[in-house]
């Protein structure tokens, strides 16, 4: 029996839209319906063979209603029809089959063959749905004891002894051989079926697993890790007030002169280059990226509790900015500078919108660091009073400066130098260049 001729029987039937357990049941039955096709055709032919001429009425009659309850499955697709139709003749025609031999000696237990229906119900049809078969099944082998037991003599004497006791134990070996052995095969058939089934799962669930990692660090990579979770498990509006938050920007001078040379190309490689350097520092640093407006980046700190310090975080990540610029052109090549203001104080935050949704800061601490950015000098960090005064012991500042800002006038803001004990960055020029 040839791999192609068993894959054509188990999935004959099937249909695109089945599930995998009732493919498998499909799978099972015709396979089934086949090995006891063939085998009881083979049992008749070794009968045969072994001297006692029985009539192939009954056997014939076997594989038509087996061929013919096929055929008609194939046609209507009915397969609950086609599963008790099938497992009716399984119980029923070894049964008919021993009582026209005679006896279960004469016939070699013959009738063991109906066990394949309680068997197969339990793979057909389910647990719970098999006992009724069983419990068939137990009612005609009990039923032919009956009638073997107290009609033993009468059946013998009319018989003559037309199955030799040899014959006889033959067949009893050949029917326990060839039943335990139909019965293993589908019960093994369904198992291995299952375990692939069962692997299948376990990688479409590898697989989701892996998209749900990706679509998390997508979903992590716009929104603070704490937002994200809330923004999952709630479809309510994010909108939170921070008493104390520290507030960078960063504003690449003369971007727009200097973009106007290159392709889109370069433009967007040069960004990327130094705004990725930056996403490390403030990974490094423990700080919240907000967003990129343009060519300026927008950081924040005091968004959560990990980071007590989160100001002198945020001045420290400006210091390395300031310095990465200065000496690696590698990642600035063309030698740009940046402004970088740093306000501290109250803000909104929350997550604007429904589609391509964004997390954002507002308030007049946000107005101000965004400001005093714009109103910078190249190469320097401005801070306003609020967050000299946080830093003004582990810092070395230059002297106050009063600069006016469109709708707040005049306003005091600190040039950051460094960390107090260290080595200076040489001053960038003092003009204004906006």
């Amino acid at each position: 029996m040839s791999d192609s001729f068993i894959h054509s029987i188990r999935t004959a039937g099937i249909c695109a839209g089945d599930s995998e357990e009732l493919q498998l049941k499909k799978s099972l039955l015709m396979l089934a319906t086949g090995l006891v096709c063939l085998m009881s055709m083979l049992w008749l032919f070794i009968y045969w063979q072994l001297g006692p001429q029985f009539s192939t009425t009954i056997p014939f009659v076997f594989q038509l209603l087996l061929a013919g309850n096929m055929a008609v499955y194939l046609k209507t697709h009915n397969f609950d029809l086609f599963r008790h139709t099938q497992l009716s003749l399984f119980l029923f025609m070894p049964f008919v089959a021993q009582w026209s031999i005679g006896n279960f000696i004469t016939a070699s237990g013959v009738s063991l063959w109906g066990l394949l229906a309680p068997i197969g119900a339990i793979l057909f049809c389910g647990v719970r749905e098999s006992i009724a078969w069983f419990i068939a099944y137990i009612f005609m082998t009990a039923l032919s004891g009956f009638f073997d037991f107290y009609l033993a003599d009468t059946v013998a004497s009319s018989a003559g002894n037309a199955v030799p006791i040899r014959t006889s134990v033959f067949f009893f070996v050949l029917n326990f051989i060839t039943v335990s052995s139909i019965v293993y095969l589908l019960l093994r058939f369904s198992t291995l079926e299952k375990e692939k089934a069962a692997r299948r799962l376990d990688e479409a669930h590898r697989l989701l697993q892996i998209e749900q990692e990706r679509s998390e660090k997508l979903l992590l990579n716009i929104l603070p890790g704490p937002v994200a979770e809330r923004l999952k498990n709630s479809s309510q509006t994010i909108a939170d007030g921070f008493a104390d938050v520290t507030v960078m920007f960063a504003d690449i001078v003369n971007f727009t002169r200097v973009a106007e040379g290159l392709t889109p190309q370069q433009v967007f490689a040069m960004l990327n280059r130094i705004f990725s350097s930056f996403d490390e520092l403030a990974e490094k640093y423990g700080m919240e990226k907000i967003k990129t407006i343009g060519d300026a980046y927008m950081v924040a700190g005091g968004l959560n509790s990990e980071f007590a310090n989160y100001s002198d975080a945020i001045a420290d990540m400006a210091i390395e900015m300031r310095d990465l610029l200065h000496r690696d052109f590698n990642v600035n090549q063309m030698h740009l500078e940046v402004r970088i203001g740093i306000g501290t104080g109250p803000v909104v935050a929350g997550v604007v919108g429904k589609k391509k949704f964004i997390y954002d800061l507002w308030g007049d601490t946000v107005n101000i660091a965004s400001r005093i950015t714009s109103e910078g000098v190249p190469g320097m960090i401005q801070v306003d009073e609020t967050t000299y005064r946080r830093l003004s012991t582990r810092y070395e500042f230059h002297e106050p400066q009063t600069i006016y800002l469109k709708g707040k006038g005049n306003m005091v803001v600190y040039r950051l130098i460094g960390r107090k004990g260290e080595m200076p960055v040489p001053s960038a020029p003092t003009s204004q260049n906006t």
